[in-house]
């Protein structure tokens, strides 16, 4: 495990790099007119499959931690008319998109996608299968709270060929549970695992967070051990990110007090000591997999890839088209971003606007630096005369763009993090620990802006 040293050397604010540039590089001169332009324009990119986000915004009860773009309601007036507008943004969409390009992942996230009733699911389903082409297996799941998931629901779910769900546990513990205000699961976890596994054959994701109020080295090390025990395909492991300058209700955690990054460092720790004793392969920075599965099979063909909702391989990923509030469209060469606000965004829907409210068109340079930056974070390696073979482009014209950053590589090198090669780098020892700094070293845009973000460990 990383030596404490390096800890503080390391433990810096970067971005977590979900995209490149982050997300709060995005400029609002970027209309729903740029976007047009751009979802035509993708027809023509690669990759040619397509990634669905749905993202629903509501959520039955605040929990304090969360940083997602989340509305606190049951009034199913405003729910209506947020899903009816949803379902014109998919239909609006779906006309500037050839036919015959294929879905090979949908993703539904929110907030709380599984508080919404069923049949509302089942008939923003149907749209999308009348809508779209899905090539075989395609991946589809939704991130469920284990506090408003039944059997009656999981069924409905696998009917529509749902074949992945992702359980937010966040903690076993009910006063870390109490104390964040998130309710705890309907029914044991181990009850609800089980009934996937025999009505279906939908992979599970449990995901946890570390960082948390109440949270300690010897607590969270019970947490994932029940989790090792329930066995499920893969496991998430996010460090909590105290954002509260952007989610003011994160302040109310400050209440009880946060674990130190001393501490938060020890949690993922022992969180990491007993996932892969237990089996589960490290997948790029917070994900672990089992052995046989798809995304561990990727990291060792170096074929793993991220887009915001997640890890996925190279086959399921495509160009991610985002629908709902602040839901974020990932294109070859731009990001579009709906407007966070439910109101305004029903609004511009019903004058038949798309709703974007911010974006970035990506040059060259850009799109190199991202897919970079998406080696080192996803497959913990990079070579350039191999990135430069996939996106064809000369290696030299690939070099360009580059600034000093093996003076910057430095300081990885001689603590031994990383090694240096001709035309790139392998991720060795303690580096998967700090990769978020490594891909940083690459990151030309970190040298001349100034902007937030949460600390690397």
């Amino acid at each position: 495990m990383i030596e404490r040293e390096l800890l503080e050397k390391y433990n810096k604010a970067v971005p977590r790099y979900t995209s490149y540039p982050p997300a709060n590089f995005f400029y609002e001169d970027f209309n729903g007119d740029d976007y047009k332009k751009f979802l035509i324009s993708s027809n023509h990119d690669k990759p040619e499959n397509i990634s669905l986000y749905i993202h629903i915004p509501f959520c039955p009860r605040l929990c304090y931690y969360c940083g997602c773009n989340t509305t606190i309601t049951k009034n199913n007036a405003i729910i209506n008319s947020y899903i009816e507008a949803l379902k014109k943004e998919i239909i609006m969409v779906s006309g500037y998109l050839a036919d015959y390009r294929k879905v090979s992942q949908i993703h539904w996230g929110g907030g709380t996608p599984n508080a919404l009733d069923v049949d509302i699911v089942k008939s923003i389903m149907d749209l999308i299968f009348e809508k779209f082409q899905l090539i075989p297996n395609a991946e589809i799941a939704m991130e469920c709270s284990p506090a408003y998931l039944t059997k009656e629901y999981l069924d409905a779910l696998f009917a529509m060929k749902f074949n992945r769900i992702s359980l937010g546990i966040q903690d076993f513990k009910k006063d870390v549970l109490k104390a964040v205000n998130r309710a705890s699961p309907a029914m044991p976890v181990k009850v609800i695992m089980d009934y996937i596994r025999e009505n279906s054959d939908a992979g599970i994701n449990l995901d946890f967070i570390y960082g948390l109020p109440l949270q300690n080295t010897e607590s969270f090390g019970e947490t994932m051990g029940r989790a090792v025990e329930l066995q499920p395909d893969r496991l998430v492991t996010f460090s909590y990110a105290h954002v509260p300058w952007i989610k003011k209700s994160q302040q109310k955690l400050e209440d009880y007090g946060l674990p130190a990054a001393e501490l938060k460092l020890k949690m993922f720790e022992t969180g990491y000591e007993i996932m892969t004793t237990a089996g589960y392969i490290p997948i790029g920075l917070d994900h672990y997999a089992k052995a046989e599965d798809d995304l561990s099979k990727a990291l060792k063909n170096k074929s793993l890839h991220r887009n915001f909702q997640g890890y996925c391989t190279r086959q399921t990923t495509g160009q991610v088209y985002a629908f709902g509030t602040s839901a974020i469209s990932q294109l070859y060469s731009s990001y579009a971003q709906n407007t966070k606000d439910v109101k305004d965004y029903v609004k511009r829907i019903k004058d038949e606007q798309l709703p974007i409210d911010k974006g970035y068109k990506l040059g060259v340079d850009q799109i190199i630096i991202r897919e970079i930056i998406n080696e080192i974070m996803c497959n913990q390696y990079l070579s350039l005369r191999a990135l430069a073979e996939r996106l064809n482009i000369d290696l030299d014209a690939i070099k360009t763009f580059i600034p000093d950053n093996h003076k910057d590589l430095e300081v990885f090198e001689e603590d031994g993090l990383i090694d240096v090669f001709d035309d790139g780098i392998r991720v060795i020892g303690d580096g998967r620990f700090v990769i978020r700094n490594i891909a940083a070293a690459y990151d030309p845009i970190l040298k001349t802006e100034q902007k937030n973000f949460s600390k690397s460990i």
